[in-house]
């Protein structure tokens, strides 16, 4: 079931995600050659603290696994849920900072991709497609429109760029939970699926590769990576719709 939210879960859940916008925004200006992606999570860890709120990452559990970091750090071919540790980044690498609080009984989430020092053209250029169709889905987000226009927008801007969209993983519904009703994909087709109702709040976060859409998980049994190897990248906002249009909650 949709959980709709009154005005005033509205605000909280923008609380909890200014939190996550300033401690992303912190985590950026930190990512450089040397640092190792254990160090930015033990940094993500002490700042949600300093703000007095909780991880909501760290000992999360999906299918029996416990997720044992406060961030999720993934580079280059890793698509999403990369497990911190003493991997040290190289110039070049573009890195995905995925990251989630508690404050106040509700969720914040949200990601970004980071090149570290200067990256290939097409790194770059994936990483700005993959911006710019988080932002066109987020246009998407109004009253009496339907999950497929938003599908398609971030579909169809990165497809011409000459990029996929992951399919394996999707967005979601976020409130009291980290996950909650719907699950929200990146592809899809237009005027089609569950209708958009004031009142709910989303997650959307397009996961773009280079390559193939097709997936592999590594032995850690969180690390998704893409099946041919290729870069990939991941931006995500978790955004309400109001009578207004969409609110987005992890902007700062």
């Amino acid at each position: 079931m949709i959980a709709l939210k009154s005005a005033r879960e509205i605000e909280v859940l923008r609380r909890a995600n200014v939190i996550v916008a300033e401690i992303l925004q912190e985590l950026r200006g930190r990512v450089a050659p040397g640092v190792t992606t254990l160090e930015l999570d033990q940094l993500a860890e002490e700042l949600t603290y300093k703000k007095r709120a909780q991880p909501a990452f760290k000992g999360y559990t999906m299918a029996g696994r416990v997720f044992p970091r406060t961030l999720c750090v993934s580079v280059n071919d890793e698509i999403v849920h990369g497990i911190p540790s003493g991997r040290r980044l190289q110039k070049g690498d573009i890195v995905g900072l995925d990251f989630g609080v508690i404050c106040d009984g509700y969720y914040g989430d949200a990601a970004i991709t980071v090149g570290v020092g200067e990256v290939s053209e097409e790194a770059a250029r994936l990483v700005r497609v993959t911006e710019a169709a988080l932002g066109q889905g987020i246009e998407q987000l109004c009253e009496g429109k339907r999950l497929g226009d938003l599908a398609w927008a971030i579909q169809s801007t990165v497809e011409s760029a000459g990029f996929s969209v992951v399919r394996a993983f999707v967005g979601h519904g976020i409130g009291r939970k980290l996950h909650e009703e719907p699950p929200v994909p990146n592809y899809g087709e237009p005027d089609r699926g569950l209708r958009l109702r004031e009142g709910m709040v989303l997650a959307i976060e397009p996961m773009v590769t280079a390559g193939g859409y097709e997936v592999e998980i590594k032995d850690d049994g969180w690390t998704a990576v893409t099946k041919d190897g290729s870069l990939s990248a991941h931006f995500e906002h978790s955004v309400a719709i109001t009578k207004n249009g969409p609110y987005i909650l992890s902007r700062i």
